[in-house]
């Protein structure tokens, strides 16, 4: 079982013994080290003697027990609590600027198996922590505190509310069209993993006028029938239910709602790297600027955004590097391949909300089915494997010398090992939320990105 620590929050199986499993003293830690840090950082005044923070959680089993947990040391902490209850993190990411605090704590474990959670954490922007903060959190974790005293501990109010003012405010970007999306007719089929995502995507598609929606794993009980992560293999109900029901498309999202997947009309995969790029082809036939994506991210994004003779610009993986280098070049939309769509002009977070809305304002306009619109952008192969670490391995010591193995290939090493070859790509990264090091690569067909994974994985292990 596992429990990480890293910028991206703490993260971990539950059960088990604490220090190596996200355990009841675990999470108590966990959120003393962020609590400690936002008081650091609060400037108190006479309107706002205590910080808030923002809490919401995805519907996974294990989260009424850790939010409890999260909550009363928050409150032990003397930090008044926002609690935003069942939620995703675009939305948890949008309360935390609406509503004033100084932070925000999604628990969330994302594309994990049920048996994870996680604690994601904000700043007072919305936005995640950065890796600087991120150290300071852990270390005050492991350090003994003084807790309030009984007349200034901390308060709990329910904000409830919060995903109806997302969609909202959704609704009244210059670049959602409504009324095309409404009279459009579309018929949608929704697969959400039976968390948050049920929630808000059947309610958002609604507000669009998109009134005949077929509901697959709505119920927010958090009890996933199939693995959460947004990938093709997973995905074979939703594929069989668009083409049962006659569906325009089929839309998935993970149990946090900050990655989106598009089904085509005929059953087969859009592609979870395409969600950014046809997205991104809406946004620049309006708005022209720069484009971010991540390393490990299709080069289609690249084609399009040449296509609109526009800027595109790679960062290291993780959402709080995207949102540095957008705001570095001065983005206009920017995400990650895994169908995260960050669209600043709503806030700089992965949205998967903002992303169906774009999509289906595109779609209503071009009046083409989503396999032809597809069909307008590059086909490249992608192939995405992992290698499980052995606990004796250590990871950036593997990826140091196949780097140096490589220096005739000039690799990118901002992010673990990438290499630009002639016949595609491949990057090698260890992991932030698991014991893993991801090994993506990308060429014209599949059979050459499946050699490129298999080349270069085996060359990585020969190191170990």
């Amino acid at each position: 079982m596992t429990f990480i620590r890293s910028i991206s929050g703490f993260r971990g199986t539950i059960g088990g013994p604490e220090g190596d499993n996200l355990t009841p003293p675990d999470i108590v830690r966990s959120t003393q080290g962020y609590g400690l840090w936002v008081l650091r950082e609060f400037q108190p005044s006479p309107d706002q003697p205590r910080p808030a923070i923002v809490v919401g959680r995805d519907a996974r089993p294990s989260g009424d027990m850790v939010q409890r947990l999260v909550t009363g040391t928050l409150m032990g902490l003397g930090i008044d609590v926002l609690d935003l209850g069942l939620s995703t993190t675009p939305t948890v990411e949008m309360a935390v600027v609406g509503e004033g605090a100084q932070g925000g704590i999604i628990l969330t474990a994302s594309h994990n198996p049920v048996q994870w959670n996680a604690l994601k954490l904000l700043d007072a922007q919305g936005h995640f922590i950065s890796a600087e903060a991120g150290a300071e959190v852990i270390r005050l974790s492991e350090v003994p505190t003084d807790f309030a005293p009984v007349e200034s501990l901390g308060t709990v109010e329910e904000r409830g509310g919060w995903i109806d003012a997302h969609i909202q405010a959704i609704l009244d970007l210059d670049l959602v069209d409504r009324e095309a999306v409404a009279q459009a007719g579309f018929k949608v089929a929704v697969d959400a993993v039976h968390s948050t995502g049920g929630i808000a995507v059947p309610a958002l598609l609604r507000a669009l006028g998109v009134d005949d929606v077929i509901e697959l794993y709505c119920e927010p009980h958090g009890r996933f029938p199939h693995n959460p992560e947004p990938r093709p293999e997973h995905l074979t109900a939703l594929s069989g239910a668009v083409v049962e029901h006659g569906c325009h498309l089929g839309i998935t999202v993970d149990p946090d709602v900050d990655r989106l997947a598009f089904v085509c009309e005929d059953g087969t995969m859009f592609g979870e790297e395409y969600t950014l790029v046809a997205v991104a082809d809406h946004v620049l036939t309006h708005t022209p600027g720069p484009v971010v994506s991540n390393l490990s991210s299709t080069r289609a994004l690249r084609d399009v955004a040449e296509r609109h003779g526009q800027q595109h610009t790679a960062s290291a993986v993780g959402e709080v590097n995207v949102v540095a280098a957008m705001n570095d070049v001065g983005a206009i939309l920017g995400g990650e391949g895994n169908g995260g769509v960050i669209y600043p002009t709503l806030h700089a977070g992965r949205d998967a909300l903002v992303g169906i809305a774009l999509f289906l304002t595109q779609l209503a306009h071009t009046k083409t089915t989503v396999s032809a619109l597809r069909a307008t952008y590059p086909d490249y192969q992608m192939v995405k494997a992992k290698i499980d670490l052995d606990p004796a391995w250590d990871p950036d010591a593997l990826l140091d010398a196949f780097a140096r193995r490589h220096a005739n290939l000039s690799p990118l090493t901002v992010d673990g090992v990438k290499l630009d070859l002639p016949e595609g790509w491949v990057h090698l990264r260890k992991s932030n939320t698991e014991p893993i090091v991801r090994v993506y690569a990308e060429a014209d067909t599949e059979q050459d990105a499946l050699a490129l994974v298999e080349t270069y994985r085996n060359d990585l292990l020969a190191g170990a």
